[in-house]
């Protein structure tokens, strides 16, 4: 799996962040999604997928 990030359909809500904080964050500076890992260790897998669902502006996607 390889997780894709928008940042120009961000909107900082923040709930990538709050779903799975080990994969993302958000930026100091401008509030929007940052990533730690493009590519989640298969044990994250569900946590992004959890996260994609969440996103309210549909800035994260994942590939397989």
């Amino acid at each position: 799996m390889k997780l894709v990030v928008d940042r120009n359909r961000c909107i900082g809500a923040g709930m990538c962040a709050l779903t799975a904080p080990a994969l993302f964050d958000q930026d100091d500076d401008d509030g929007l999604v940052i990533t730690h890992a493009e590519t989640p260790t298969p044990d994250q897998e569900g946590v992004v997928r959890e996260a994609v669902e969440a996103c309210p502006s549909g800035a994260l996607r994942t590939e397989e």
